[in-house]
């Protein structure tokens, strides 16, 4: 009875990454990377510049120019390493990107729309936008002329009018002042469904790229992983994690004994 009762209340795998290798053309980004995100689980991708964070984030999205050489994506319990970027968001996955592309003639209200069009979510956009501070942005060109904080809290809008299973943050915190960081934690734990706007049995799952680790202040993650030369070298408590890192910096994760990374 009780290993019943322990397998009831197993999380169901949210992303599975198998043995995943990526290229860019020629050049080789990652190498045997595997994760494993359950439903709920918020993960933190820490890493040096180049090391292939983003590439990894892209990959999972299904941007074309990262070509996957080896490996599987499961999302779900569905292998997606071969559907396209809207296949993909269509079943739930979304994105915010370091540096989002400037449209002009779409305005943030229009992309709003169209999102909650295609996700059927019944997102209350003017009650949103005021929680992100970017009312004043719903009828301007997307990300056209943004501060980088106002392009991150409109991306953010966006995620929550696509109401996601699964979201990846590149480094959120960038270009993101002091003040305005809070908003961007909150916004990322009413997507996450960790705080009292979102109430369901539905929780969400997120992986999220951060240099400084400002965002772990008002994001609690359940695990880290460093990626270092396009593989992972460590696992485990993502405060440990960054705690070492600042006083050592990423050489020691390179020579890590242990084959799992020694943190978990």
């Amino acid at each position: 009875m009780l290993v019943a009762a322990q397998s009831v209340r197993e999380k169901p795998v949210m992303l599975k990454i198998e043995d995943l290798s990526v290229s860019i053309g020629d050049r080789q980004i990652l190498n045997g990377v595997n994760i494993e995100i359950k439903q709920g689980e918020v993960h933190a991708l820490l890493g040096s510049n180049g090391s292939g964070k983003s590439t990894l984030l892209s990959t999972i999205m299904g941007y074309p120019q990262f070509k996957v050489t080896s490996g599987r994506i499961i999302f779900k319990g569905q292998d997606i390493t071969n559907m396209t970027v809207d296949e993909r968001a269509r079943l739930g996955v979304g994105i915010s990107v370091q540096k989002p592309p400037a449209i002009k003639g779409i305005t943030l209200q229009d992309a709003v729309q169209m999102t909650t069009g295609l996700s059927g979510n019944n997102l209350d956009v003017t009650g949103a936008a005021n929680r992100l501070d970017v009312s004043y942005l719903l009828d301007r060109d997307l990300n056209l002329g943004y501060s980088g904080g106002e392009a991150k809290r409109s991306e953010l809008l966006q995620l929550l009018a696509q109401s996601p299973d699964l979201i990846m943050f590149d480094e959120p915190e960038s270009g993101v002042d002091l003040v305005n960081i809070g908003l961007v934690g909150n916004a990322i734990n009413e997507l996450l469904h960790k705080n009292e706007l979102r109430k369901g049995p539905r929780a969400a799952s997120g992986l999220i790229i951060t240099h400084t680790g400002f965002i772990l202040e008002y994001v609690n993650a359940d695990k880290g992983h460093i990626l270092c030369d396009g593989s992972i070298t460590c696992s485990g408590n993502p405060r440990d994690m960054l705690e070492h890192i600042r006083q050592f910096g990423y050489d020691r994760c390179r020579i890590c004994p242990s084959p799992n990374g020694g943190a978990q």
